[in-house]
């Protein structure tokens, strides 16, 4: 390569750099408090039935942009709170982001598939948030309660201790050193996250369960704003909450239906082995 033409490659990535620099998810400069927020759809304020999460339609749509509000109260709560970078995952299985509301401050990932369960989390994050989670499933008071499929209600075990998605998320968090400082969701999630997180992480309850799919709700007014504050009351959490981790390799089982026929009743299912590496928590 000649000296010019060395030269402008150089000033070239320089250019990129400056011009994206901004946009950076991994590797940056930029020393501080990274959070991670991994959302989800049933937990999200005013949400209470599974028309609101499975069909696409005018219920669904509403129940995304109800999401979407949950969202921007917490990115602002964890700016409030001293987060310098924050990357919001959908992890909703459909897919739950509305673009026209992302709220500045983060960098927001949706779509799939993708090259991994969360993009770009590493060690260098300071702690993950689950907005808008829902209790395992089978919990009597848990608002569209369901582990993974609600359809084929499939329930899981690890070390013999009935988990749901707010451990699984938390325990592959966990493989890479990042505490869960908060959890947010319908009072039984919450009291779900406290059962296994402790009582360091900060809870947010924006809906109380009646049944599985009905619930008291409050005006989104409240539940916003309760969000911002718990955001930045977990921001002081750091450091006082642990990364979750269990004794490995992990002993794990799953149950599960099959349907036959669409209408026709399931039959249950059963898998047991272990688990040597807890970031293929979810390929079990």
């Amino acid at each position: 390569m000649s000296a010019k033409v060395f030269r402008y490659a150089v000033w070239g990535l320089v250019t990129l750099v400056v011009a994206f620099g901004g946009l950076s998810v991994a590797g940056s400069a930029e020393e501080g408090k990274k959070i991670y927020i991994l959302t989800d759809l049933e937990g999200a304020s005013g949400v209470y039935k599974f028309a609101q999460t499975r069909e696409s339609g005018p219920l669904n749509d509403q129940a995304k942009e109800y999401l979407m509000g949950d969202i921007a109260a917490v990115v602002r709560g964890l700016r409030e709170g001293g987060a310098t970078e924050i990357i919001v995952l959908d992890g909703h299985g459909s897919q739950a982001f509305v673009p026209h509301l992302m709220v500045p401050g983060a960098k927001y990932i949706t779509g799939i598939p993708r090259p991994s369960v969360m993009p770009y989390l590493d060690e260098s994050f300071a702690g993950i948030v689950q907005l808008g989670a829902h209790a395992m499933m089978g919990t009597q008071d848990g608002v569209l309660c369901h582990t993974q499929s609600s359809r084929n209600e499939n329930r899981y075990w690890y070390n013999g201790v009935e988990s749901g998605e707010i451990a699984q998320v938390a325990l592959y968090a966990g493989a890479f050193g990042v505490p869960t400082i908060m959890v947010t969701g319908d009072e039984a999630a919450c009291r779900e996250a406290r059962q296994f997180l402790g009582p360091e992480v900060v809870t947010v309850v924006v809906k109380v369960g009646l049944a599985r799919e009905s619930a008291m709700l409050f005006p989104f007014e409240e539940t916003r704003q309760a969000l911002y504050e718990g955001a930045k009351r977990a921001m002081a959490q750091i450091g006082k909450c642990k990364p979750y981790v269990i004794d490995m390799p992990i002993k794990a089982k799953k149950q599960w239906l099959v349907f036959e026929t669409p209408d026709g009743p399931g039959k249950l299912q059963t898998k047991e082995g272990v688990i040597e590496d807890v970031r293929d928590i979810f390929r079990f």
